[in-house]
């Protein structure tokens, strides 16, 4: 990005409005995607939680919905997102740690136990086994009596942003891929109105990119999923309004907000130029979640303050769901009072501040449109640099993402510790005060109690019916042309458990090992 100006007007902004602008809810969609936005229905306050067991997590998310939360978001442990089960050696130190721990199916029922699948809408930030957990809660449902067209929410199941930036992914590129895209022609063929992807920008910005490079980075890998659904039969205009995009929400106030109106004209166009979509398939809709990287331990208060600075942006940004973070994320698992602020901070935006009252009421600020224009640009370039490359996965194998990303880490880096880029209560405004301790759970008698479940979980199912789902499963896996989440759930309905699933995936195509 270019240095900004001290004061803008109108010859900073050469767009043309009628074609960069357009109407709220109208092609391009840079004011929003819908005409009457938050006049109409509010974003979804969905809340990030998951630690420990299931009935910890259960007990959190019943807390997060009496004090009004609108959608639920699961957080997995890491065991369960790298597919092996809690006894797995493995797992040992990890269990419960970033999120709940499932293993088996009844684990799922646990977690919602008491909340009825078709009432709530649920996000699951799950890549690498993403197909065993919308599984897992299709066979919930089917347990509740909520037939699979009634469940709703999104599943993350990106994983190309695993292989560039986050790291938990288990398989070799092509046979992943190949997973994402089987979950996009189940929910499609069977009418379920879950999103299928969660197409991720966050973990990229977390991870060092700058704006414009979360959104080229994101579109690049977006444009990749639609080539692979299109490449299995899927129409564009079917599959396209239900990809969902998930962004960071960071504390430069105005830049974010350009991000998120640029990120909307720029995935229209990409999705009108390259494959002539429907103007309804170019909508772009969005989750952000507020930045956990900018979460500091030291004057851990200030959080508060850049949490709703970073909330203000998306929402004036026009985003569709939110997470606020925890004000002591940077030192444990968020308290219940933490994560309660937390949410309040959204509900005082939505009712104190009259934002919703008005369509994008920053559209026509020669300053917030410069800057749009400016990130558009950029993004756009990247996105046509990968694509010139061959498309998202041969630029992953060239590490292409990698490297400009960490390049971008070591930038912001060095300004900080230069004191170029002030970090209040970091590198200015230093102040001497006790370090903070937040409880954390005995994460040891918690792994001995999950561990004990999965084991009395094995020895009341039957064996046989386990050891056949499984075989089938590992036969449609050897076979390029077969259907896979028809096996994973007869799998999953048998009982076996998460790692079981996983090592059949395995033993068939082996685990990918990063150069």
């Amino acid at each position: 990005m270019s240095a900004r100006r001290p004061v803008y007007g109108p010859e900073d902004w050469a767009g043309d409005p009628g074609r960069d602008q357009g109407a709220p809810g109208a092609f391009p969609y840079t004011r929003g995607p819908y005409a009457t936005m938050y006049r109409g229905r509010l974003w979804t306050m969905r809340q990030y939680a998951g630690f420990g067991t299931a009935e910890q997590t259960n007990a959190r998310f019943r807390h997060l919905l009496a004090a009004g939360q609108t959608g639920l978001s699961v957080a997995f442990d890491l065991p369960t997102q790298m597919g092996y089960d809690s006894d797995h050696a493995m797992a040992e130190g990890e269990v419960g740690r970033a999120g709940v721990a499932i293993d088996t199916v009844d684990d799922l029922e646990r977690l919602f136990h008491e909340i009825p699948l078709d009432k709530v809408s649920t996000s699951m930030t799950i890549n690498a086994t993403a197909p065993i957990l919308l599984a897992m809660y299709v066979v919930v449902g089917e347990e509740q009596g909520v037939e699979r067209r009634r469940l709703d929410g999104t599943l993350q199941n990106d994983i190309l942003k695993e292989f560039i930036a986050r790291g938990t992914y288990i398989y070799p590129l092509e046979p992943s891929l190949r997973l994402v895209t089987d979950v996009f022609r189940f929910v499609s063929a069977v009418g379920m109105s879950f999103n299928p992807i969660s197409i991720s920008g966050y973990h990229m910005r977390e991870a060092g990119a700058t704006a414009a490079q979360e959104l080229g980075f994101t579109f690049a890998n977006g444009l990749e999923y639609v080539r692979r659904a299109r490449a299995i039969g899927l129409d564009v205009n079917d599959l396209a309004p239900r990809l969902s995009f998930f962004f960071a929400g960071y504390t430069d106030l105005f830049e974010e907000v350009a991000k998120f109106r640029a990120a909307r004209r720029l995935w229209a166009r990409l999705m009108k130029e390259k494959f002539a979509a429907s103007d309804a398939a170019c909508r772009l809709r969005f989750h952000t979640q507020t930045g956990g990287a900018t979460l500091t331990a030291q004057q851990p208060l200030n959080n508060v303050v850049r949490v709703a600075v970073q909330a203000l942006a998306a929402v004036l940004g026009g985003t569709q769901s939110l997470h606020t973070n925890a004000y002591d994320e940077a030192l444990a698992l968020p308290t219940a009072p933490s994560a309660t602020l937390a949410l309040r901070t959204q509900q005082v935006l939505a009712h104190e501040t009259g934002l919703p009252e008005v369509v994008d009421p920053v559209g026509g600020s020669w300053y917030v449109e410069a800057l749009t224009d400016e990130v558009e640009r950029e993004a756009r370039r990247l996105v046509d640099e990968i694509e010139s490359q061959g498309g998202a996965a041969r630029a992953i194998e060239r590490a292409f993402f990698q490297d400009a990303i960490a390049r971008s880490a070591y930038d912001q880096q060095r300004a900080i510790e230069s004191g170029e880029r002030v970090v209040v209560g970091v590198n200015e405004y230093l102040v001497e005060e006790p370090v903070q301790s937040v409880p954390a759970p005995d994460y040891t008698a918690l792994a001995a109690e999950q561990r004990a479940r999965l084991v009395a979980a094995r020895r009341a199912r039957q064996a046989k019916l386990v050891q056949q789902a499984l075989a089938a499963l590992a036969a449609a896996a050897r076979d390029a042309a077969a259907p896979l989440m028809e096996p994973i759930l007869d799998a999953v309905r048998a009982r076996a458990t998460v790692g079981e699933i996983s090592d059949v995936l395995r033993g068939a195509w082996g685990e990918y090992r990063n150069p």
